[in-house]
């Protein structure tokens, strides 16, 4: 049985490569900055921009889109004003998203449960053409800004304080990454899903941490890990029924048990 033969899969062959190529150069800053956590975080506020468009009736791509930017502005406020006080508030935000989101569900008309969870874990059946014309757009969109303003992510990233000293704009930098980290996660909730999406930015980076020293080591050595885990997990989803987003996540997260053990195997034997 091909799996290229039905239309569904080769729309969510093209998403689950998006996600795959895309999460891990943004979680490589996310790690570096670490933030590891704030992709979970943007996957809670991205569910509150679902439920609202369950509610009033509009596409839930480019409306949890327009709120996950939102919240990442909005966090990114909160952080720059108190390193005490932002965690606190950071959490009341992600808490809040979650929740806003299940009950702006409820709300709507009609069984939206079933289709909640689609956005929670992710579906094969359901990615529209629309769905991954919006994602495509939304990729290559991410992709131009880390194309120019990389150097000054790295920067932020590896030492806020050096960065300023050498005239970067370190406030405008994060809220940047805030939002690609926002965008991110809303091209990986159709295939990953919004409460694991983080884990396709984060896990493979970890993985080629075993590996590697060099940023641009990690960074190469995640995406590839990345492309592997969601391509595999999705056709591993539909090869045994099982939803995408964990399917995808574990096997991230049996990469990175592989390469935790081969690692210091391979400096004894070094």
């Amino acid at each position: 049985m091909n799996l290229l033969s039905y239309d569904f899969m080769q729309r969510a062959l093209i998403a689950s490569l998006i996600i795959g190529l895309l999460a891990p150069m943004i979680g490589v800053f996310l790690v570096q900055r670490r933030l590891a956590l704030l992709g979970d975080g943007m996957g809670h506020v991205a569910l509150t921009g679902v439920g609202l468009a369950f509610l009033v009736g509009t596409q839930p791509i480019p409306t949890a889109l327009v709120v996950a930017i939102a919240g990442a502005v909005a966090v990114e406020v909160i952080r720059a004003r108190s390193r005490t006080v932002g965690d606190v508030a950071l959490a009341l935000v992600f808490y809040g998203g979650i929740a806003g989101g299940v009950l702006l569900a409820s709300l709507a008309a009609g069984n939206t449960s079933a289709t909640l969870s689609q956005y929670l874990f992710g579906s094969l059946a359901t990615v529209a053409v629309g769905d991954v014309v919006v994602l495509a757009v939304a990729a290559l969109l991410s992709f131009a800004v880390l194309a120019v303003f990389g150097r000054e992510l790295f920067l932020v990233s590896l030492d806020p304080d050096l960065a300023h000293v050498q005239g970067v704009k370190v406030r405008a930098i994060s809220l940047l990454l805030s939002v690609l980290t926002a965008v991110t996660v809303v091209i990986g909730m159709r295939t990953v899903g919004l409460l694991l999406v983080s884990a396709i930015m984060i896990v493979p980076i970890a993985a080629a941490q075993q590996f590697t020293r060099s940023f641009a080591a990690t960074a190469v050595g995640g995406v590839a890990v990345g492309v592997f885990s969601a391509v595999t997990g999705l056709v591993a989803s539909f090869w045994f029924d099982l939803p995408p987003g964990p399917a995808i996540v574990l096997l991230a997260l049996a990469v990175f048990v592989a390469a935790a053990v081969i690692a210091p195997l391979r400096k004894v034997a070094g």
